[in-house]
């Protein structure tokens, strides 16, 4: 049992790490830039990837599907905002995070909001249900195609 949870923790901790085929950036300063480079949108997520079910289950459903990260390649820049609770974040992403939950009022997990290349918020949603298509359809309305 303590192995499957081990091997279960651990494909967990990769899959947030890479961030789906390595698309998640986890410095702000670098997502603004390449968003204003690609003129695309960044999807922030503020997650506690080993600790919340809701954030898993989002990253699980979601994030970590092809259709999301088809339509994320060129649609977005994806930027995460981590919690965690059992992995250790280098100390200037842990102050980083820290003060983009305050500047926009994080108060749960997960928490996804749409940015503009300059930080500024124009959207916000979570974890909906209806797997990858779906969440790419919301997006849409939101965004835009």
């Amino acid at each position: 049992m303590k192995v499957q949870v081990l091997a279960a923790m651990v494909m967990l901790a990769a899959t947030m790490a890479v961030g789906g085929e390595g698309l998640w950036i986890t410095d702000f300063a670098q997502a603004k830039q390449l968003a204003a480079e690609k003129n695309v949108p960044i999807l922030a997520d503020f997650s506690g990837s080993d600790w919340c079910g809701w954030c898993i289950r989002l990253d699980k459903e979601v994030f970590s599907q092809p259709e999301f990260q088809a339509y994320a390649k060129d649609k977005l820049v994806l930027f995460l905002a981590d919690f965690p609770s059992r992995k250790k974040l280098p100390d200037n992403v842990v102050k980083q995070n820290q003060e983009l939950q305050k500047q926009f009022k994080v108060e749960g997990y997960p928490t996804v909001i749409l940015l503009d290349a300059q930080g500024n918020e124009k959207a916000r949603t979570g974890y909906r249900p209806g797997g990858a298509a779906a969440y790419v359809e919301h997006l849409k309305t939101l965004v835009g195609p």
